[in-house]
């Protein structure tokens, strides 16, 4: 796997992902664009939303995308998360069922009790994907959907850029960050037992552009990617 450290070319100060997401909570709706994983998900053309009736958001930060679940028709969400500020503006969207302070790949919910697990711009924060795909697999019925979005990449060695956020003081502070490359994710996944269903990435565009014009540089470069797994039911 490569290190983030090899690539990395802003030098901020790095803090662990609790930490980090509990003082990015005040600003973390603002600056992060719906195009970095919202579309992702809106493009995906093998998923039955509406159909889906429970749902698992790990890692689900603010709520994000189990508000974008909600709306598409998904009855029952349940989210975890690392960070308890997140947690909290995560409860006052009104969307999940329950919300609990837990690790994405020991999340304590229920053994295969949903259609669907979500797992969006997470990924990196990890130092390892297996555990996150073994417990995706333990929560997902038989026939059961495995939606995972990610920062590409790609991005992350070209840009040398960490997630990362302005804090109160105005000093930039990077979050623990880990380069995965794609066929990590298709080695952890395969090798847990999901079958590939659909994969799609998104470009650096002039939608990007209008949000981020300084990242000119990069335009047509991979800057997000979805995978979506089954659980085979047999």
């Amino acid at each position: 796997m490569p290190d983030f450290a090899h690539f990395d070319a802003r030098g901020y100060r790095t803090v662990d992902v609790r930490s980090g997401y509990a003082e990015w909570v005040p600003t973390y709706e603002a600056t992060v664009a719906e195009l970095m994983d919202i579309a992702l998900l809106k493009a995906l053309t093998s998923v039955p939303w509406a159909s889906l009736r429970s749902a698992a958001d790990l890692g689900c930060g603010t709520g994000r995308t189990g508000a974008w679940l909600r709306r598409c028709g998904v009855d029952a969400i349940d989210g975890v998360d690392l960070t308890p500020e997140m947690l909290a503006v995560a409860r006052k969207t009104g969307v999940y069922r329950r919300l609990a302070e837990a690790d994405v790949a020991e999340s304590g919910l229920q053994t295969g009790a949903y259609d669907l697990v979500t797992v969006c711009l997470v990924d990196e924060h990890l130092p390892d994907l297996s555990p996150l795909y073994g417990e995706a697999w333990r929560l997902a019925k038989a026939d059961g959907l495995l939606v995972l979005v990610g920062f590409h990449p790609h991005i992350i060695m070209a840009s040398g850029m960490p997630t990362h956020f302005q804090n109160a003081a105005g000093e930039q502070v990077a979050i623990e960050t880990h380069v995965h490359l794609l066929s990590e994710h298709a080695t952890a996944g395969l090798s847990t037992g999901w079958r590939l269903v659909e994969m799609k990435e998104r470009l650096v565009d002039d939608d990007w552009l209008e949000v981020k014009p300084s990242w000119e540089r990069f335009r047509g470069h991979p800057l997000s990617f979805a995978f979506v797994w089954r659980r085979p039911s047999g």
